[in-house]
């Protein structure tokens, strides 16, 4: 197992919303990506790239330094910026990301920001908090509230262990909606550029519940990766104090085994084991199902050879 860091990261509308991208959004300044090294800010950098859109990276590694840790570089970061996507790390749940996230947003009215979109994550109290202070911006805001990443078996945390063949978590039997990060990228791209034909952006004011088409278990999602690869993928359910063991075990940081062990004890009581059609309603199409996911994460990862 490798360490582990891990991502999961309404008013509902009636019908799908005919759009156009606009281009007087981007020509007052780049759209900033916060976050643009994550899975859905590197893949909403991507996107937007890919359709000829000026955009500024910003992570603790990038040319332009967002550092969740430094209030002083995210100013610097905002000048002279046109939309901004904004992603929390490691999640907005930890002490202190509520008080960083309303500081972030009064930068972002001093600097004109006409548009904010926030990752955030389901069923946390944290994450409503942050979402208000979000909607109460003076640009125009859009919360995207986001299931569990089918990438988090191909790319994060659990993928050692799932190319390895097992999965070992302290979560039973509750239904998780797990959603493609490339969705959630389509409907970011949306709320940063989308505007009707009358000039208005539709998704001002919008929280949308993003998930994928159908609830699985853990152990469900588990076979569904290890179908695709040809290799079953064992699941386990542990205690979290096995599981806290089982971490150390690996050199995970202390700070990073809390986090984990606070996101399962809060999250899998049932609270998020609904499905919800914001995807459809926004891009116009059903969103992938974690089935597709895992198969194209077979394509890139061959299961290794049995003895």
């Amino acid at each position: 197992m490798d360490r582990l860091v891990i991502s999961r990261w309404t008013e509902v509308m009636t019908h799908t919303i005919p759009t156009t991208p606009t281009e007087s959004l981007t020509a007052a300044g780049p759209v900033l990506v916060v976050g643009a090294t994550g899975k859905t800010g590197s893949r909403v950098a991507r996107l937007l790239e890919s359709r000829g859109h000026d955009i500024r990276r910003a992570s603790r590694s990038s040319d332009t330094v967002v550092d969740w840790t430094d209030r002083s570089t995210w100013a610097p970061a905002l000048v002279g910026a046109g939309p901004v996507y904004l992603t929390y790390q490691p999640d907005l749940i930890v002490p202190g990301a509520t008080d960083d996230i309303a500081e972030f947003v009064r930068l972002t009215d001093d600097a004109g920001i006409p548009r904010l979109v926030l990752l955030a994550g389901r069923g946390e109290s944290e994450a409503d908090a942050a979402a208000r202070l979000v909607h109460a911006a003076r640009a125009e805001s859009t919360v995207l509230s986001c299931a569990w990443f089918d990438q988090n078996f191909t790319e994060g945390g659990f993928a050692p262990e799932v190319t390895a063949g097992s999965l070992t978590l302290p979560v039973g039997d509750v239904g998780e909606p797990f959603i493609d990060a490339d969705d959630i990228a389509e409907v970011a791209v949306a709320a940063l550029l989308d505007v009707t034909s009358d000039g208005d952006n539709p998704h001002a004011g919008r929280t949308y519940d993003l998930t994928g088409p159908r609830l699985l278990t853990f152990a469900e999602a588990a076979d569904a990766f290890g179908r695709a690869r040809g290799a079953a993928v064992a699941f386990t359910e542990v205690s979290p104090a096995d599981y806290r063991d089982l971490l150390r075990q690996f050199d995970v940081p202390a700070a990073e085994i809390e986090l984990l062990l606070e996101l399962f004890g809060t999250l899998f009581d049932g609270r998020n084991a609904h499905v919800s059609d914001d995807v459809q309603r926004v891009l116009g199409r059903a969103p992938h199902d974690i089935a597709d996911v895992a198969a194209a994460g077979a394509c890139a990862v061959a299961p290794e050879p049995v003895s």
